[in-house]
């Protein structure tokens, strides 16, 4: 690791170890609206560049779920499913998954990423739907697990959290995920604020959920991302402010990032960067449900 990125260089001196957020902040709700449209149309980047969920996760939530009797498979059902990254990773485990999503093209790069090969996605499948998380249409207590990953925020919470509770079959869990950059490592906080990165989160945060759910338990996992350093400035197209920003301004960011890859911390283009992420999950039950904490 070039010594740049250490945190005793005076290029980069320490920083605050977390962000001042409590939760996703958009001035409007016209301005949510318009950040939420504008990934629409950005499933092939979204796909490539975004990261997926460690197999740590994936076992936080196959430890809260069981098949229901007579059933030889786990029902879920991923909410906000945008490209599928996390319906194909439960499909993998074996899981019947159903991804839902309001844009028709990124459920249609979920379809393309199907993997193909031997077990275990033999026999499993993920199955598409057009639909608010709000309002999905799916047939009541008919999954054992829900997820939501980067999603939540977008939603509704009143209302999506009343759905949740009425597609949640007796004993199942929801389970909102987050990936985020790892801002308590120096170069990371100044990436995330060149990227512009506005999903980071305070240590305490809570999402918002509506009457009817209860926090049962909650995990941190740190883990890291190996990106080409043009992936990493690509990283930045995916970010809904450089989707909506004028051209001049998208640009300048961009350079900045080249510059503080290639420059800054003396990395060679094309050099492979482990880029450290942190994946928190809360896991919630109906009120009143038995449930076990992580």
């Amino acid at each position: 690791m070039p010594d740049a990125l250490n945190s005793s260089d005076p290029r980069n001196p320490p920083v605050p170890p977390i962000s001042s957020r409590d939760a996703p902040r958009f001035g409007s709700a016209e301005r949510k609206r318009a950040l939420a449209a504008a990934f629409q149309e950005q499933g092939e980047d979204y796909d490539r560049l975004r990261p997926g969920y460690p197999d740590a996760v994936l076992d936080v939530f196959l430890a809260q779920v069981a098949a229901p009797p007579g059933s030889t498979a786990v029902r879920a059902i991923d909410l906000g499913a945008g490209t599928g990254k996390l319906s194909w990773a439960l499909a993998g485990r074996g899981l019947d998954v159903t991804a839902v999503d309001t844009s028709p093209a990124m459920l249609e790069t979920a379809l393309r990423r199907r993997p193909t090969g031997p077990p275990p996605f033999a026999g499993r499948a993920v199955t598409t739907r057009v639909a608010p998380a709000e309002d999905t249409g799916l047939p009541a207590s008919s999954a054992a697990l829900i997820t939501v990953a980067q999603a939540w925020h977008w939603f509704d919470a009143e209302a999506a959290s009343a759905e949740v509770v009425r597609l949640m079959a007796p004993g199942g869990v929801l389970a909102l995920v987050w990936n985020m950059l790892d801002v308590t490592i120096p170069w990371v906080h100044r990436l995330s604020r060149i990227m512009h990165a506005g999903d980071i989160h305070r240590e305490d945060f809570l999402p918002t959920v509506g009457p009817g759910l209860e926090l049962t338990g909650r995990s941190l996992h740190r883990w890291e991302d190996p990106m080409p350093t043009q992936d990493v400035i690509d990283l930045a197209r995916t970010r809904s402010y450089v989707i909506t920003a004028p051209e001049e301004r998208r640009s300048k960011v961009l350079a900045n990032l080249d510059w503080y890859l290639h420059e800054h911390l003396g990395h060679a283009p094309g050099d492979v960067v482990g880029v450290p992420y942190r994946t928190d999950v809360f896991l919630y039950r109906p009120t009143g449900a038995p449930g076990s904490a992580v």
